[in-house]
């Protein structure tokens, strides 16, 4: 069950894939390895997949209530951002 709207991400490549996970992982959000599982942090449950070329989806499934799902998206885009990713 989804908590938020579902996000898609074009564009992303390995590169943006690994440097986004080990940025998460440097704020203690839990990223399992491989292309799709489930990172946890602070409250916040969001299950990923990428597709291994560029398409990542991202469905928020659990959250506070106190927190938005626009304020989660803008992180989650933010940390693609700093990874070099670019939107098309």
């Amino acid at each position: 069950m989804s908590v938020c709207q579902t996000i898609t991400y074009d564009n992303v490549t390995p590169d943006v894939l690994i440097c986004t996970k080990k940025k998460l992982e440097a704020t203690r959000i839990h990223v399992p390895p491989g292309n799709s599982g489930e990172i946890e942090g602070s409250g916040v449950k969001v299950n990923f997949e990428w597709d291994g070329k560029s398409n990542l989806k991202l469905i928020i499934t659990d959250k506070p209530n106190t927190i938005r799902c626009g304020y989660l998206i803008g992180k989650i885009t933010n940390f693609l951002l700093k990874c070099h990713w670019k939107k098309i």
